[in-house]
């Protein structure tokens, strides 16, 4: 046994959109997590873990770490 991933769409009367291509002759058992949020990706920031979070100290200047042509800022 082993695990697939599809993600499915359905339109506004719950029909799927475009049907996934199966593998032959296999028996399949689908479980549906039904995504609630449709989060836009560039409006998208992530957090650290709760027991992590305000724990951190940056010691010395992380800047010179890497050379300022290698963190491509807007010119």
């Amino acid at each position: 046994m082993y695990a697939e991933r599809l993600m499915l769409e359905t339109d506004v009367t719950g029909k799927l959109m475009k049907m996934p291509k199966l593998p032959p002759s296999k028996r399949l058992e689908a479980i549906f997590l039904v995504i609630s949020e449709n989060v836009p990706l560039e409006n998208f920031r992530r957090t650290p873990h709760a027991d992590i979070a305000g724990k951190t100290k940056i010691i010395g200047d992380i800047f010179d770490s890497v050379p300022a042509s290698s963190w491509d800022f807007p010119k």
